[in-house]
């Protein structure tokens, strides 16, 4: 159903007595007609004072940022549904990381610790595929 050009003109009439111009800032507690707070305008920093900030701040946060991000690699992470927790000890959690920061600082591979654990289990496994009660996960888990 539509309106009539009668209504529609007093709705926006109504709108226009309790609307407020920018300019004026809101007084304390006192809030638009949807309820939302007006916002108060903010005295723009003379150039003099703008000048001041920059002399205080170090050259390197006075250069200006470059825009936008340099071209980056696909890194072939991948979005997987089945998820398991292993909990390991502090010093095994440190020889991941270290195996991380070795395949990237040495061998420029840049991957995260899942995928190095999921490469792990990946190798370990066609190991035990193929070799069987020689592998090295049998004789690990026997203590050999």
């Amino acid at each position: 159903m539509a309106l009539s050009p009668s209504l529609g003109r007093a709705a926006e009439a109504a709108r226009q007595e309790t609307a407020r111009p920018a300019e004026q800032p809101a007084a304390a507690g006192d809030t638009a007609a949807d309820g939302a707070a007006t916002e108060a305008v903010q005295p723009q920093p003379s150039a003099e004072a703008a000048r001041r900030h920059a002399e205080e701040q170090p050259e390197a946060a006075r250069r200006p940022r470059p825009r936008g991000r340099a071209a980056r690699r696909p890194t072939g992470r991948e979005r997987h549904d089945e998820k398991i927790t292993v909990y390991v000890s502090a010093e095994e959690l440190m020889d991941l990381e270290h195996a991380r920061l070795v395949l990237r600082g040495e061998h420029g591979l840049a991957v995260d610790r899942g995928r190095v654990v999921r490469e792990a289990i990946s190798v370990v496994l066609a190991d035990l595929e193929q070799r069987g009660e020689a592998s090295i996960l049998v004789r690990r888990l026997r203590g050999r």
